[in-house]
C-alpha cells in the first residue's frame, strides 16, 4: 500500500548516505519527492531516477542550506512545481568534525553550526508552506546523549536542532503538524568520520552488534511521516541499535 500517495516531501541533503534512503524510501511509499544537492547533481539525478521507476514523481533541486535566499527558493520551487509541501525531511550536513574542544577553529566550529542556523531557518519557512496536518523529521545524532570525546562542537550543532524542534511542536500542534527528530547511531556512510578502531569499539558497544545502515533510519523516517506517526510529537527517536 502506497502509505504517502498524493503527498509532497521535501528531504534536503539526498543525494547520498541517510538522505539518499530517506528520499527513495519516501518515494516507494508514494510521496512526491524534491530532492536537494549542495553540490553534486549526478548523484541527486541517480536518486530522483529511482524514485520515477518506483512510480512516482521527483525533482532535483540544488540548495545551499547555509543561504537564506536558497531555502525561500527551495519551497517556492516546490510549491510551483506540486502547489504544496506536506512533509519536510531536515537531513542537510555538512562535514563533522571530531576535534579536541582545545583545538577546534572558529572557522571549523562555524562550517557546524552554519547548518545548524540553516536547519533553524528551513523549520521558519515550513511554518509558513507546509500545508495543515503536515509532518517534519530533522535528523539529529546520538552523539548529543553519548558526550564522545573531542565530539563536543559536533554534539552540540545537532542537539540546538533536537530543540528547535521539541519548541516548534508546541508551536505547530494546533494546525496538526508533528515536529520530531530521530538521532541515528554509527551509520555506515561515506560521512562516517571515525577510523577503523574507534568504528569497532562503537560497535562493540551496539546492543545489536554491528553499524547501522542508511535504510535502518529511513524506515523511522517513514513511519514518523506517514499516518501511523499522527501521534507522536515533540520527541527524539534515537535509531541506533541500542548503543545509549
Amino acid at each position: 500500500m502506497k502509505t504517502l500517495q498524493g503527498k509532497v516531501a521535501i528531504v534536503t541533503g539526498s543525494s547520498r548516505g541517510i538522505g539518499r534512503a530517506i528520499a527513495e524510501r519516501l518515494g516507494r511509499d508514494g510521496a512526491t519527492v524534491v530532492v536537494t544537492y549542495h553540490s553534486n547533481q549526478d548523484e541527486a539525478d541517480q536518486v530522483v531516477e529511482t524514485i520515477k521507476s518506483s512510480g512516482s514523481e521527483a525533482m532535483a533541486l540544488q540548495v545551499n542550506v547555509k543561504d537564506m535566499d536558497s531555502i525561500k527558493a527551495m519551497f517556492q520551487a516546490a510549491l510551483k512545481q506540486y502547489a504544496k509541501v506536506d512533509i519536510l525531511v531536515n537531513n542537510a550536513a555538512g562535514k563533522n568534525i571530531f576535534k579536541p574542544t582545545a583545538l577546534m577553529t572558529l572557522a571549523e566550529y562555524d562550517s557546524m553550526f552554519d547548518i545548524t542556523r540553516g536547519v533553524y531557518f528551513t523549520l521558519q519557512a515550513a511554518i509558513q508552506h507546509l500545508a495543515d496536518g503536515g509532518r517534519i523529521v530533522s535528523t539529529s545524532t546520538s552523539g548529543t546523549v553519548m558526550a564522545i570525546p573531542a565530539g563536543g562542537a559536533y554534539a552540540g550543532c545537532k542537539a540546538a536542532i533536537e530543540q528547535f524542534s521539541a519548541c516548534l511542536a508546541k508551536e505547530l500542534g494546533e494546525r496538526g503538524i508533528t515536529v520530531n527528530t530521530v538521532s541515528p547511531g554509527v551509520t555506515d556512510t561515506d560521512g562516517l568520520v571515525l577510523d577503523e578502531e574507534a568504528t569497532n569499539q562503537l560497535i562493540a558497544q551496539t546492543p545489536l552488534g554491528r553499524l547501522g545502515q542508511p535504510a535502518d533510519i529511513a524506515d523511522v523516517v517513514a513511519m514518523l511521516v506517514s499516518s501511523d506517526g499522527r501521534w507522536i510529537t515533540g520527541q527524539h527517536i534515537r535509531a541506533n541499535g541500542g548503543i545509549v
